[in-house]
């Protein structure tokens, strides 16, 4: 993974709405952690701020 990404995952915001779509697919699922080799803790985290996004309208839950 790059050293970019990796120091954006430590800062993880759930309101960095772009950098949180790179995690997801065409239909707005979230994209498994061996796709881009997240830990679990990482995968959780990633997971966990891009509910909250979807809550607060930042992204969408479903992508047409």
């Amino acid at each position: 993974m790059e050293d970019a990404m990796r120091k954006k995952l430590i800062q993880l915001d759930y309101k960095d709405a772009y950098f949180l779509r790179q995690f997801l697919n065409s239909q707005g699922k979230i994209y498994p952690p061996k796709r881009y080799g997240l830990t679990a803790k990482d995968q959780r985290r990633l997971a966990t701020a891009i509910k909250r996004a979807r809550f607060m309208a930042l992204i969408p839950y479903v992508v047409k």
